[in-house]
């Protein structure tokens, strides 16, 4: 929520969701610590600091971003983590510590009993709170409002941990009991603990980014594993322990089964590969939980366990929202991560004539496991030749390598050594080695923050891909070829009708603003006299666009105007009324920045328009209709607007590609005009229903295609 608030304000720069995350998993880790430190105090005097914390950080409510605007020399990768911990951080900071704090309480108060199982009803608690944001809270409340529920909840919060202050004991017999210590735990288990919390985190966070970057970009599915991720708390630490033990005693089959599958990133069945990837996370999630949960130590050790677990999450996270992206091209975290669910999840023979085979001498073992690992490097290698031989990049007989896989799968679980071999056989061969291959040519593949860029190419086309979403398609063979406008903006798209009629509506001397580079194609409508500007947000496309792809020098001889930076922000501090057409183009892949489509962000797009001036917005999604978005903007900013949607012919080639956009101007007889000039730019339809989207209040839950 406080990201939220953030967006307008900071842009909606991926680094805006990667500082929230971080100050998460640093306040959660600082909670944590104080409720260790706070065991050495007696359970009642605990009570009394806490709710002087509790109190304390009253001062920072209704919950909201603090009025503190970047300084023009600061650093974002610093100040942004500033501000949100500035504005949330001592809230935050008292309601984390409660999960160990109320757990510790309880079993002082009953005598020892095992408090595990509260932990599973908080996970349980934060999953209904993680759902019920994006279906019910942001659908019916604004931002605003929202701060004021949860600053209402904060107070019932405190009142119920003063009622649970008031049941601590009082008696010596009890407050003795409660501070009996248990022997501590070893260094060892210290750093499994940390181990087994760290491969979940890392892999919930992995797993959002695998599936929108190489399988589905689905708008809500991140909410898919990080509940997944949530509920495998609530299973491994509940008091009934059969369903943790049966999903932990199967967990084994389905790492080493979906795993190399999921690193094939195969399209023919996105949604089934999603949801493979997703059920992979959930039974290693609970698989190394459980382990945890199996190792944990007696109550009284209880806040340095989670203090432990803490640090494993915060390093999980960190890994793969901050680092992966810096070390890796491709998504190679989420291979190594399901190799280290491998290493750590408990393993146990499946059949007894398996563990009868593994029984014997030391000698006996290892010429087993040296035997598994000669065919699985024979596997692999008849893989790597035959895909060499074939030049496609599909697997070559994926179901014959899979069949190989199950019936080792069969011998090696519950030997751990050859279960590893096998599985990172698996994660080889299904995918690892393209990955490796397209890594190894130079210039094929960049990471950022923003996604993963993919640009291939043969002798007449050369295209770039952000995840599963071309971005530009460039012809090749020929300079009149490559000056040639394609996919999303050949010239019968609306964008391509728009920037034809530029010299009648502006005359020669039209000034022309895109946001969203991509590969430059746009460029491509350019004019002698004309002045053209675009803004990304990504330095990496830049790099891509100038070096890759020859529509921004082809066209553009003279240079373009890129202006790097989030758009809304960098438009704000344009002059005003210093552009007659601007193309709104900005998705990564098929995700919404919602900054750019609120009613805030539609008057700054009217500010720096002439009054006559143009605005093209881009709505096509394979998910999304964003129809109703612009039209009910269109309406409440005396827009006047007109929607023309081009459909692919069946023979068109690859560099065709159906398209729809919107044209909104303040000066109704633009859009005449450009009606006159094509037939299929149609009226917008009216959506009276649909709740215009404001920085304060915005929903994608109505416009999901699925729903509708």
């Amino acid at each position: 929520m406080v990201a939220r608030m953030a967006l307008p304000r900071l842009g909606g720069a991926p680094a805006v969701w990667n500082s929230a995350m971080l100050v998460y998993q640093a306040l959660l880790l600082g909670g944590y610590a104080y409720a260790h430190w706070l065991g050495r105090l007696s359970a009642r005097r605990q009570a009394l600091v806490h709710l002087a914390v509790l109190v304390a950080a009253m001062l920072w409510l209704p919950l909201h971003l603090m009025a503190m605007q970047m300084p023009a020399d600061a650093a974002p990768a610093l100040w942004v983590p500033w501000l949100l911990a500035a504005s949330i951080g001592p809230l935050f900071f008292a309601i984390s510590a409660q999960a160990p704090l109320l757990q510790r309480w309880f079993s002082v108060s009953s005598d020892g009993a095992d408090p595990y199982a509260l932990y599973a009803a908080s996970n349980f608690g934060s999953f209904g709170g993680l759902v019920a944001y994006p279906l019910l809270v942001e659908p019916m409340l604004a931002v605003k409002w929202q701060s004021w529920l949860w600053t209402a909840g904060y107070g019932v919060v405190v009142l119920l941990i003063a009622a649970c202050a008031i049941k601590l004991p009082r008696t010596t017999t009890a407050v003795a009991h409660a501070e009996t210590v248990s022997a501590a735990p070893p260094r060892s288990r210290v750093a499994l603990w940390i181990a087994l919390a760290f491969v979940p985190s890392g892999l919930m966070l992995a797993t959002s980014t695998y599936i929108t970057t190489d399988i589905v970009a689905m708008p809500l599915l991140w909410v898919l594993p990080l509940g997944l991720y949530l509920l495998s708390f609530t299973i491994a630490f509940a008091a009934t322990r059969d369903l943790a033990d049966l999903l932990t005693r199967i967990a084994p089959v389905t790492i080493l089964l979906f795993g190399g599958v999921m690193v094939g990133g195969y399209q023919e069945k996105p949604y089934l590969n999603a949801g493979l990837a997703l059920v992979l996370l959930f039974m290693a999630s609970v698989a190394l939980h459980t382990a945890m949960y199996r190792q944990r130590p007696a109550p009284d050790r209880l806040t340095g366990f989670y203090l432990a677990m803490s640090v494993g999450g915060a390093l999980g996270g960190v890994f793969a929202a901050l680092v992966a992206p810096l070390v890796f091209d491709w998504t190679y975290e989420y291979p190594l991560l399901i190799l280290a669910a491998g290493v750590l999840v408990p393993q146990g023979f499946l059949i007894p004539q398996v563990r009868r085979l593994w029984q014997g001498s030391a000698a006996r073992y290892r010429f087993i496991t040296l035997g598994i690992a000669g065919i699985m490097a024979i596997v692999v290698l008849a893989v790597m030749i035959r895909a060499a031989h074939s030049g496609s990049e599909a697997m070559p007989a994926p179901g014959f390598v899979f069949l190989i896989v199950v019936a080792l799968g069969l011998v090696v679980v519950g030997a751990r050594a050859a279960f590893v071999i096998v599985l990172a056989g698996a994660l080889v061969a299904f995918g690892g080695y393209r990955s490796i291959l397209i890594s190894m040519e130079p210039d094929a593949r960049v990471r950022s923050y923003f996604g993963v860029y993919t640009v291939t190419h043969d002798a007449t086309v050369r295209q770039l891909a952000h995840g599963t979403t071309i971005h530009g398609t460039q012809l090749l063979g020929s300079v009149a070829r490559e000056r040639t406008p394609t996919a999303y903006y050949v010239p019968q798209s609306g964008v391509g009708q728009a920037m034809l009629a530029l010299p009648s509506l502006y005359g020669p001397n039209a000034r022309v603003g895109v946001v969203g580079l991509g590969a430059g194609t746009l460029a491509c409508y350019a004019k002698p006299g004309q002045d053209w500007r675009f803004y990304e947000i990504d330095p990496a496309v830049v790099r891509i666009a100038r070096e890759q792809f020859s529509f921004l020098s082809r066209c553009l001889p003279g240079g373009a105007r890129i202006e790097i930076g989030d758009a809304r922000l960098r438009l704000q501090a344009e002059t005003a009324a210093t552009l007659d057409l601007l193309a709104l183009d900005a998705f990564s892949s098929d995700s919404v920045p919602m900054h750019l489509m609120t009613r805030e962000a539609f008057a700054a797009y009217g500010r720096v328009l002439s009054p006559r001036g143009v605005l093209l917005v881009h709505i096509s999604n394979r998910f999304l209709d964003l129809e109703p978005v612009v039209a009910t903007a269109a309406r409440a900013g005396g827009w006047s607007a007109a929607g023309l949607t081009f459909s692919r012919p069946a023979d068109a080639g690859v560099a065709v590609t159906g398209s729809a956009w919107i044209a909104l101007s303040r000066d109704p007889a633009v859009i005449a005009a450009l009606k006159a000039r094509d037939r299929r730019w149609l009226p917008l339809t009216d959506y009276p229903g649909f709740t215009p989207w404001t920085d304060d209040y915005s929903t994608i839950l109505p416009l999901v295609k699925a729903f509708r």
